[in-house]
């Protein structure tokens, strides 16, 4: 059976007056379902940039991308949009909320966009907005939410149409301490009682502290986590020099 997520030899570089700024190195990394995979490290590590090549948002320099067994450099446009569309949710440090739709108008959005039957995303998106802790807030606009309310509507939306994979740069890196210990807390529950794979960068050590796997990125390398490696039995990462 094929990783859910895997690297090969991964490099990205940008050109630069007098050579190129390499920011990944030649990264062979592992992931399977059932996970919550935490980054950590210091900005500029190269983690945003990891976590936009396997998200199929930026394409590599160099190395090969394979999700479920399928090499995401040989998709057309076409199936690009479909593989976020089926496979893929987002989450960032800032909500990115529409700010003239409600929230259940909001966590619904990718259902409309995948033209996905109305009846059955309403009861998705009804329900995701209970499992957030949110069904009182369903008819509010983004303005009328706390920092907190506003990145657990974030949440449910990217969880709307059954991703194998959430991808989250920062989820907390807006939130006060309390906020963030709520979304900890859900994301251990969808990952314990739903399997929801996540893919987490973060500087916050609290929320690293839940994953099951969880690694070092520092100067375009991705280095195992020795301790949390040997406690959680996590899912081979090596990295290329």
């Amino acid at each position: 059976m094929p990783f859910l997520l895997e690297t090969k030899e991964v490099s990205k570089a940008y050109r630069e007056t007098g050579g190129n700024l390499e920011i990944l190195k030649n990264v062979n990394f592992t992931l399977s379902e059932g996970k919550i995979a935490v980054l950590t490290g210091p900005s500029g590590s190269g983690k945003s940039t990891f976590l936009n090549i396997v998200g199929a948002l930026d394409r590599p320099t160099g190395g090969l991308v394979f999700f479920n067994g399928r090499e995401m450099s040989k998709f057309s446009r076409k199936e690009t949009n479909s593989f976020h569309r089926k496979n893929l949710g987002f989450m960032f440090q800032f909500h990115h909320l529409l700010a003239e739709f409600t929230a259940f108008e909001n966590v619904l959005m990718p259902a409309r966009i995948a033209h996905q039957n109305y009846c059955e995303s309403r009861e998705r998106a009804l329900e995701l907005l209970s499992i957030v802790g949110l069904s009182e807030r369903i008819g509010h606009l983004p303005r009328e939410l706390s920092g907190g309310e506003r990145q657990r509507v974030a949440l449910a939306r990217a969880l709307m149409n059954r991703p194998s994979l959430i991808i989250a740069d920062e989820p907390s890196g807006n939130l006060d301490e309390k906020n963030a210990e709520v979304l900890k807390s859900l994301i251990l529950e969808l990952n314990k009682k739903y399997g929801q794979t996540f893919l987490i960068a973060t500087h916050d050590m609290d929320l690293a502290g839940i994953a099951t796997d969880r690694w070092l990125v520092a100067h375009g390398t991705i280095m195992v986590n020795t301790n949390a490696y040997e406690r959680r039995k996590s899912v081979r990462v090596s990295i290329g020099t």
